[in-house]
């Protein structure tokens, strides 16, 4: 297995994005970055591709020639090499993150219910849970009890942590979490994750 650096909490949010009606989201299994790609730009650049004389690209091609320069937008400009290079992946560079399972989120919700101590929220996470919309309700069920949101959020990062670390494993990764602080002053450094 090989190592490489990831930022936890960026994975996280794109599983947990599970409609994934504005983006889609993907790894680059090279430098750990995760992509956020919109859907609309991802839509128009495969338009774009996809137009002319021809119904597909070809396993043999890696070069689209186009007759005339595709007019897109100047602020998707920045992002249409790297779609590209999403889309053209052959090296299986970008990974595809995927949505997290809802049976498994449902299963940490119950495992919280049971180590909560408030009894008020135990009753309303009970009836939360029950039925269509229980990820929603369970979340507005937290809005009144600040401590034990806050509780609940660092329970499930952690559940979240288990679940990337297999994912990442199944790829042949070994994450490294990237200290966040530091990574945000420029100064290089990773850390062990813990779980």
């Amino acid at each position: 297995m090989r190592r490489l650096e990831v930022d936890f909490d960026e994975i996280q949010k794109a599983m947990e994005d599970v409609a994934r009606d504005t983006f889609d989201y993907f790894l680059d299994s090279r430098t750990g970055v995760v992509i956020a790609v919109s859907e609309d730009i991802l839509d128009e650049v495969e338009a774009k591709l996809y137009e002319g004389d021809f119904d597909e690209i070809g396993e043999g091609i890696e070069y689209v020639e186009f007759s005339e320069e595709p007019e897109l937008p100047s602020w998707m400009e920045d992002e249409i090499e790297l779609i590209l290079d999403v889309i053209l992946d052959k090296n299986r560079r970008y990974v595809r993150i995927p949505e997290r399972y809802s049976s498994e989120a449902h299963q940490v919700m119950t495992e919280f219910l049971e180590i909560s101590e408030e009894p008020a929220l135990k009753g309303e996470l009970v009836h939360a849970l029950n039925g269509k919309g229980a990820f929603r309700r369970f979340k507005d069920a937290l809005v009144n009890y600040p401590k034990e949101r806050k509780k609940w959020h660092g329970y499930n990062a952690r559940a979240m942590k288990r679940v990337i670390t297999e994912w990442l494993q199944s790829l042949g990764i070994e994450p490294w979490q990237i200290d966040r602080e530091k990574k945000e002053r420029g100064t290089d450094y990773v850390g062990e994750v813990d779980l």
